[in-house]
């Protein structure tokens, strides 16, 4: 009961408490006005013209934190907040977008591996908990050890994120300190931003490496049983 119940701790709320984090981050620095007066679509393009992506575009994006860099068709999603708005934490948040873009010019290795391994890990993200969950009820170790494997692709997946947006917050930090858009102060202020962001990213890998770790535990009682 105890090992369940920490289990469930890590599992539910230590996520939870990431989003919740971030959301908290994003809120106390949203409403923090940059001395640069740039919105986040300013930011963006002054970053990408400097860096010689001109061909990049900046497109506003309906929902809340949807930001995103889309290297299909070389554009960076702001949310309409961020978009729109002066603050500090929308300026870290377009940077760190525009960061992906830099590191796709870069042909930057985490994030192409990253690239390769996405039709991989839908298909193991979807498909590995109806082998675990045959497995597990019909106590066949073969059927388990598939879910596994594939579960595996999807845990892979979650674990080079991290570099990845790590060093997406890294460039960024560097293109707004370099060309002036933050001062000494706001450097701190979108430096919580962006750690508080990598948060939620840590805490799905920790759950995904967890959920793997429980998973081979099952299959290696249940090989022994078997013997």
């Amino acid at each position: 009961m105890g090992l369940f119940f920490i289990y469930f701790i890590i599992i539910a709320l230590i996520p939870i408490w990431a989003q919740l984090r971030v959301k908290s981050t994003f809120g106390k620095y949203s409403k923090v006005e940059s001395t640069a007066r740039m919105n986040g679509a300013q930011v963006a393009r002054k970053i990408l013209d400097e860096n010689g992506l001109y061909d990049v575009q900046v497109i506003e994006h309906q929902g809340f934190l949807s930001d995103h860099y889309n290297p299909a068709s070389k554009t960076v999603h702001l949310s309409s907040a961020n978009y729109h708005g002066y603050s500090v934490a929308g300026a870290a948040v377009a940077a760190h977008e525009v960061g992906h873009a830099i590191q796709d010019k870069d042909h930057y290795a985490a994030l192409r591996f990253r690239h390769s391994l996405v039709p991989v890990a839908n298909i193991g993200s979807n498909a590995s908990w109806i082998f675990l969950m045959i497995g597990m009820f019909s106590q066949i170790p073969n059927m388990l050890l598939i879910g596994i494997i594939l579960m595996a692709a999807g845990v892979l997946f979650q674990l080079v994120t991290l570099p990845v947006e790590f060093n997406a917050s890294s460039r960024a930090m560097n293109q707004l300190v370099g060309l002036g858009i933050i001062d000494n102060l706001e450097e701190r202020h979108a430096r919580k931003v962006l750690n508080a962001a990598a948060l939620t990213y840590v805490a799905a890998a920790a759950v995904a490496v967890i959920e793997l770790l429980r998973m081979l535990l099952i299959f290696t009682n249940m090989s022994r049983n078997d013997d």
